[in-house]
């Protein structure tokens, strides 16, 4: 396991959160090929995507069944711009790559919106630090690991 990996598994476990990674056969650089090696539904991947609101870094936890709507974004941020994120962007932000971005685990606290669609799924899984892990979890997990704001983001 790689050290960012097991940065995100230790912050797992400091915050009383499921802290079992499990390894992909194959990196899943998105939703639909996360959820395929899965065996579950597209919704239930929690896809950690990072955006620039005015500059600064927000991380919206989203549903893999939908886009994120960056105009909701913008107005839940008081923001007058969202836009999403260039890799090396979120490399600093996060210190995890595009692929992998885990919902906790980084360098500073990120501002996170955390898409209420998620709620509507038992169990979604969300990335673990690198493109070939994830962590099982629940929308009530995610919202209270993440601080985040629970809100409808989809397009």
């Amino acid at each position: 396991m790689n050290a960012t990996v097991e940065h995100v598994a230790a912050v797992l476990r400091r915050l009383s959160a499921a802290d079992e990674i499990t390894e992909l056969p194959e990196a899943a650089p998105n939703a639909a090929t996360a959820a395929a090696q899965l065996g579950c539904d597209v919704a239930a991947i929690a896809n950690s995507l990072i955006f620039t609101a005015d500059g600064a870094p927000v991380l919206v936890i989203a549903s893999g069944a939908h886009r994120v709507d960056t105009a909701k974004v913008a107005s839940l941020v008081d923001a007058s711009e969202v836009t999403r994120a260039t890799p090396d962007f979120v490399r600093a932000a996060t210190g995890q790559p595009i692929g992998g971005v885990a919902p906790i685990g980084h360098p500073q606290p990120i501002r996170t919106i955390v898409d209420t669609r998620l709620a509507e799924r038992d169990t979604v899984w969300a990335a673990a630090g690198h493109p070939r892990t994830v962590f099982r979890s629940t929308f009530d997990e995610l919202v209270r690991i993440t601080e985040g704001t629970p809100a409808d983001v989809g397009a």
